[in-house]
């Protein structure tokens, strides 16, 4: 099979293009520069130039692959809404060239909003819909298309971490420790949770979703189903070698930045589901491991 992966030389998508490649499959990978170009290829896969802001150009790869597995998103925190809309975009560009073929269309999400005030499930339904919501809607868009013969599933991305150049928000918050004046920060009483994956633990979920997963299935690569932010603090604190210490809710945004929002919300998720319908089981690190392991120090 060849499968069409958005955002294929980025932090989830080169660890799943690996582990596609490594199980007999073929790939053919998104690449908007020479660099993510010539990392794909060294790995053995076809690339697609293009680009997420050119929807007619991933519709006709969806069309000629196997199935597609989009993981590509513009993390524009400036113009988020902006970012949504082009999400939608892309995602409707392949949805109706897929309609009616029976291919697997795998997407990436998240479990923010389904379950306010406790852990959310497989069987919460995300609460955005339509173009100006949080990844414009994509995850209701996207599964709507089960009834249209495509065969959509929705892969719930908790926080994803590594030890191999992680960019993503854990990478952030040292950042920030360090440059905030030397202080590992929380918000508020840091009892808000975050879940999370080890890297090849969600690329293993996300190929075991491409065989098994049914129709309309939201998948969770969960392995921890929630840290308080108050431990992720103090285990970068006791890292990196700086206090910990609270911050306040309204101090949060220039402490913070950006992450300030995401920072204070509740994100905790299960995956007790997902395991029993696809046979995953994380073998990976946990996030506090990772961090303790000195995978954020640089």
């Amino acid at each position: 099979m060849n499968i069409f992966v958005t955002g294929a030389s980025g932090w989830i998508g080169s660890a799943v293009t690996d582990e596609l490649l490594a199980n007999g499959y073929a790939v053919t990978g998104l690449a908007r520069s020479e660099a993510a170009a010539a990392a794909l290829e060294a790995k053995g896969a076809t690339v697609h130039r293009g680009s997420l802001g050119d929807p007619g150009s991933l519709a006709v790869a969806a069309k000629a692959a196997d199935a597609v597995i989009h993981l590509a998103f513009n993390h524009d925190f400036d113009n988020y809404a902006a970012a949504g809309r082009s999400e939608r975009a892309a995602v409707s560009a392949m949805l109706e060239t897929l309609e009616g073929s029976g291919k697997a269309f795998l997407f990436a999400s998240g479990a923010a909003g389904a379950a306010p005030g406790r852990i959310a499930t497989e069987e919460d339904a995300s609460p955005f819909h339509g173009p100006d919501s949080m990844r414009g809607g994509s995850e209701n868009l996207a599964l709507s298309h089960a009834e249209k013969g495509v065969r959509p599933v929705a892969l719930r991305f908790p926080i994803v971490h590594g030890r191999a150049g992680d960019p993503g928000f854990v990478t952030y918050l040292a950042q920030v420790a360090r440059k905030q004046g030397g202080v590992s920060g929380y918000i508020g009483d840091g009892s808000n949770r975050w879940s999370s994956v080890d890297r090849p633990d969600a690329a293993r979920m996300v190929r075991l979703a491409l065989e098994k997963a049914p129709a309309g299935f939201r998948a969770h690569p969960v392995a921890e189903a929630g840290i308080p932010t108050r431990t992720i603090a103090e285990a970068l604190g006791d890292r990196l070698g700086l206090p910990v210490r609270s911050i306040s809710p309204e101090d949060a945004e220039a402490h913070f930045g950006w992450m300030s929002m995401m920072f204070s919300t509740d994100v905790s998720a299960s995956s007790d589901i997902t395991r029993a319908t696809l046979g995953w089981e994380p073998t990976g690190p946990t996030l506090l491991e990772d961090i303790a392991a000195g995978a954020y120090d640089a």
